[in-house]
């Protein structure tokens, strides 16, 4: 099941960034919105500082694919906008997914409580 949409109109976009709470680590920035929808709206941003098409292509993969698979841990109802920085050039993928793991639990409203 398909919990997530694609963020990708530049006024949603600025509307995260100018009414959204912002958190960073290393390769990661990540700003978060509630939407009013029971779906979460994922947007990547990589610049082209980061480096050529083909790196900040795979850079976006990385990010695409650590949020599928961890999907599931994130509340509903968030516009969320991921930032890559220029150190994520040379990251691998457990660099990128445990980044994107850590900058998510800073935001305290963003991971799911699960009752043991």
């Amino acid at each position: 099941m398909k919990f997530s949409e694609s963020l990708k109109s530049n006024r949603d976009f600025k509307n995260v960034y100018g009414k959204g709470r912002s958190h960073a680590n290393r390769y990661l920035i990540m700003y978060i919105l509630e939407n009013g929808y029971d779906k979460n709206r994922l947007g990547i941003s990589v610049s082209k500082k980061v480096g050529n098409s083909v790196v900040r292509h795979r850079i976006k993969r990385l990010i695409k694919e650590s949020y599928r698979l961890h999907e599931d841990i994130f509340n509903s109802g968030l516009d969320i906008v991921v930032i890559a920085r220029t150190s994520a050039r040379d990251a691998g993928y457990s660099d990128i997914e445990s980044a994107l793991l850590h900058v998510s639990k800073l935001h305290n409203s963003v991971l799911r409580s699960f009752d043991v």
